[in-house]
């Protein structure tokens, strides 16, 4: 059977919509998670950390997908598509960059719809935080689907 743009698309963003629900909640460490939002380099360098890990489960799911089902990637699409990806999911887990964006487009009561309920948790390196819930989390997860949907369809077409 001939490979379409189209059948690629479905199959990348399926696999990349699997391998970031993965990579986010079960390759990112506690401690990644409450300090990516920090200022200064604190923050910077664990969500630095917590993308490459993330980028890195994306590309072995990626070609895991793409030999099993005999796909052709371009090292340029996958380059380009998981570049944007990565970079568009390091922008917002800094989490005040979403949080003056869900202002500016007028969802920012939606993003702190919930926070007065967040728990706060501590990490077993003494990391303390609070973790995304509510609003936060919900805008947090369509944004980044948003940018898999982009990267799937860059990498589809290239």
């Amino acid at each position: 059977m001939p490979q379409t743009a189209a059948i690629t698309f479905a199959v990348v963003f399926a696999t990349l919509w699997v391998a970031h629900s993965f990579g986010d909640h079960w390759v990112q460490t506690s401690a990644q998670s409450m300090a990516k939002g920090k200022p200064g380099w604190t923050g910077r360098l664990a969500d630095t950390r917590h993308v490459l890990t993330l980028t890195l489960t994306k590309g072995i799911l990626l070609a895991v997908s793409a030999t099993v089902l005999d796909l052709r990637l371009s090292v340029v699409g996958l380059f380009l598509g998981l570049g944007l990806d990565a970079a568009s999911h390091w922008w917002a887990d800094r989490r005040s960059t979403l949080a003056r964006l869900a202002e500016l487009v007028g969802q920012g009561e939606f993003y702190k719809l919930g926070s007065d309920t967040v728990h706060t948790t501590t990490a077993e390196d003494g990391i303390t935080g609070k973790h995304l819930g509510g609003g936060a989390y919900a805008l947090d997860q369509s944004f980044h689907a948003l940018f898999l949907f982009f990267a799937a369809l860059i990498i589809a077409a290239l």
